[in-house]
């Protein structure tokens, strides 16, 4: 089991489908932010509220020049149905084989009603212009965590704006 990455780490590149089965990179947001969540399922109750919320502040996360990516073992098929279901304006990246989640240290032992499972931690990365990871939420609890972001987004891109 790896770790999960740290603040001021290069982010990891990856190549992985979206929900039109259309290759997405990291490198493909060179100069920009990037947020990317990682979910365990495509409509279920949390993840659902979560891609919901990014959804609704998506304008405000552009605004700041920053890209919204959530990531699950899902297929493109089911982002599909579920970014249709629900009227999500978010880019959803399909990780069926969670080499992406591995890579990034959210593919973990889990428990549930006494069984023990590999899954998908539910974790976001605020990844910097430059690619380097800029902050980390991991165990996400999903009320207002989309808001928790887009302050934490705010707070460092003013540092930044203010620093240059």
């Amino acid at each position: 089991m790896s770790n999960i990455l740290q603040v001021g780490q290069l982010a990891p590149d990856f190549s992985i489908p979206d929900q039109h089965e259309s290759p997405v990179s990291l490198s493909d947001f060179s100069g920009q932010w990037v947020v990317l969540y990682f979910y365990p399922k495509d409509d279920t109750p949390g993840c659902t509220t979560e891609a919901k919320d990014f959804s609704e502040l998506n304008k405000d996360f552009s605004a700041l020049g920053a890209k919204i990516l959530g990531v699950s073992p899902d297929s493109g098929k089911s982002h599909c149905k579920f970014i249709s279901k629900h009227n999500l304006t978010i880019t959803l990246l399909s990780d069926p084989e969670h080499e992406l989640a591995e890579t990034y240290g959210v593919w973990q032992l889990k428990k549930f009603m006494g069984k023990e499972y590999m899954g998908v931690v539910r974790s976001t990365f605020l990844i910097d212009a430059e690619g380097h990871i800029a902050y980390t939420w991991t165990n996400v609890k999903v009320k207002s965590h989309a808001q928790q972001v887009l302050t934490k987004l705010q707070e460092l891109a003013a540092i930044l704006s203010s620093s240059s």
